[in-house]
């Protein structure tokens, strides 16, 4: 039986909470029928049936990564999407893929960035999602660090903040003076006296 009609579009409804819903019922029953079926309509002539899907299968991989990670390529083809929404809709799934397929991801980054620099916010917030989980990797970690800085000094400053604490969990000793560095750099750009002291904060907590 088709899960199509289960999706908010299919429903009339203009909320997320049949997406989540059907989504919660796939991570329960582990449906990787119901999984493929979602990836196949990313390419459905209704805009909001895709949309839909894409909602639901990173709200799949946000519980269940495995259940969507054979399905990386299908994510990394949309960052080319011309639909904002399934740019980062795509972006957010393959942030949830990382510590599945690091090898494939980390392979797939020059598309990632490419993405991060001409996307949407949350695009954005996405990729610096996934440079940071590929520092915590050991084998990744020395090329994909310089990135990570590149994001930090080039990102608008009040996403500067958030980015740095998501961050700290992942710079070892190895790093931390370049990241100090960068974040010092940029703190004459933040404007909110609150946004600079979250980076002060930061700043602090790595030097010790």
């Amino acid at each position: 039986m088709s899960i199509i009609p289960k999706l908010a579009t299919s429903l009339n409804r203009r909320d997320e909470v049949p997406n989540q819903e059907l989504a919660a019922d796939i991570v329960k029953l582990k449906d990787t029928g119901a999984v493929a079926e979602l990836v196949q309509n990313l390419s459905n002539k209704n805009k909001g049936i895709r949309h839909d899907c894409i909602k639901t299968l990173y709200e799949v991989g946000y519980a269940e990564p495995k259940l969507i990670a054979k399905y990386l390529n299908d994510f990394l083809s949309l960052l080319r999407s011309k639909d904002n929404r399934m740019q980062w809709g795509a972006m957010t799934a393959i942030d949830c893929i990382v510590d599945v397929k690091p090898d494939e991801v980390f392979a797939a980054l020059p598309a990632i960035i490419d993405a991060s620099d001409c996307g949407s916010v949350i695009t954005r917030d996405h990729c610096v999602g996934i440079l940071i989980k590929l520092i915590s990797n050991q084998e990744f970690a020395a090329e994909a660090f310089p990135l990570l800085l590149k994001q930090l000094l080039t990102c608008p400053t009040n996403q500067l903040p958030m980015y740095a604490e998501n961050a700290v969990s992942a710079i070892d000793a190895s790093c931390k003076e370049r990241f100090v560095k960068v974040l010092n750099t940029r703190l004459g750009d933040i404007e909110r006296e609150s946004g600079r002291k979250r980076v002060e904060k930061v700043i602090k907590k790595i030097s010790r």
